[in-house]
């Protein structure tokens, strides 16, 4: 272990259940290892209402929960955490890589585990980026209560649109979700109960095409792809769900990408760049789950390990 507070064996970028899973095993291997973490502790899981497929939990267990539970287990051990607010930089060095969390706080490490995760992808219509925060909402768990009583649309048909969507239904009086085909991507069980609840209407064949209002959102301009008709549907809010993109611009300049910015890196983790390994959603994979993210953390933090004793 390095004199120096600010030389690592390894700098975790992410807070997410990889990132945090990495930690653990980092610093259970007595790796000297810091998580840096812009916002809060549980990456997109934590704005999760209710998580029902993450094994030992047989009546599920509250987003918002999973990552102080992982914090804890990860700090017992050892593992230092550290906030950043913008501006995060990676640059090659003599001894591994240089992390700059700003100007007068530089990082050395041997080793980088990217654990960034995905962000959602923008609609990039009108009144989108204008209304954010005032209506437009990529959130439902993190904004649902301040619309309590109101009608609301949704813009998606995969399992993250529909579960926002039952979710929101605790709030509003009504959630329209809009989807372009005639049919969900969503998980069947997801689906039933959906069709289930009186609060949802679908609003098949339709695209978005301009989320209006002046001082908050009042409603979402849509079109009618079979019969090209347009209306206006008034709602005081607007939940967009309809994909994700690779939060990978901290090392694209080091690492192979593939045309969404996910990093290419196989089940093992390494990536195209020597030292830097890649865990969670952030990874080209078939499937993006907490299970995977922590399968991803648990190896990248071992194959870290591995490449440090190669040096």
């Amino acid at each position: 272990m390095s004199e120096n507070e600010n030389d690592f064996d390894v700098v975790i970028v992410g807070g997410g259940p990889a990132g945090l899973t990495a930690g653990l095993y980092a610093a259970r291997a007595r790796m000297n290892c810091v998580l840096l973490e812009r916002m809060m502790l549980g990456g997109q899981i934590a704005t999760t209402e209710m998580v029902d497929n993450y094994p030992g939990f047989p009546e599920g267990i509250a987003g918002a929960q999973i990552g102080p539970l992982f914090e804890t287990q990860a700090k017992r051990f050892g593992l230092k955490v550290r906030q950043f607010k913008t501006g995060l930089k990676v640059e090659r060095s003599d001894t591994g890589f240089t992390v700059s969390c700003g100007a007068d706080d530089l990082l050395q490490c041997k080793s980088l585990i990217i654990a960034t995760g995905s962000g959602w992808t923008p609609l990039g219509i009108p009144g989108e980026e204008r209304l954010r925060g005032a209506g437009v909402s990529y959130c439902a768990t993190c904004d649902g209560a301040f619309f309590r009583e109101q009608e609301l649309a949704v813009i998606g048909g995969g399992n993250s649109a529909v579960e926002e969507a039952l979710f929101l239904t605790k709030f509003a009086a009504k959630v329209y979700v809009i989807h372009r085909r005639d049919q969900l991507r969503a998980e069947k069980i997801v689906q039933e109960r959906a069709f289930a609840n009186p609060k949802i209407e679908f609003v098949w064949s339709h695209i978005p095409l301009e989320i209006v209002g002046d001082d908050g959102v009042a409603g979402v301009k849509i079109r009618d792809l079979k019969t090209e008709k347009e209306r206006l549907l008034p709602v005081a809010g607007v939940f967009i769900y309809v994909g994700m993109k690779a939060e990978s611009g901290l090392v694209k300049d080091f690492v192979k990408v593939d045309e969404r910015g996910y990093i290419i890196a196989g089940e093992d983790t390494v990536t195209s760049c020597p030292g830097i390994f890649a865990a969670g959603d952030v990874r080209v994979k078939p499937l993006r789950q907490v299970a995977t993210a922590i399968a991803d953390g648990a190896t990248a933090a071992i194959m870290a390990e591995k490449y440090i004793e190669s040096l």
